[in-house]
């Protein structure tokens, strides 16, 4: 049980980081606005995908993991 507790509250730090620079570094990183990100408007209809950032959140979260598995070794 002592793994799996730490894993959660690793987890949960790293979600507070994310969550701190989702709030306040949105000025500074445009997250969800970056080019690449397809945005449709029409009257009444909205639609948005942000396809830029989703691969960019992957590769950051990819290397993340990458150095927690790299470094338990």
């Amino acid at each position: 049980m002592d793994n799996i507790a730490r894993s959660i509250i690793y987890a949960g730090v790293i979600l507070v980081i994310i969550g701190v620079i989702w709030q306040f570094g949105g000025k500074y990183l445009p997250i969800g606005r970056l080019p690449g990100d397809i945005v449709i408007n029409k009257p009444n209809f909205k639609f948005y995908f942000p396809l830029a950032t989703s691969i960019i959140l992957s590769i950051i979260l990819s290397i993340v993991l990458w150095l927690i598995s790299f470094l338990k070794k």
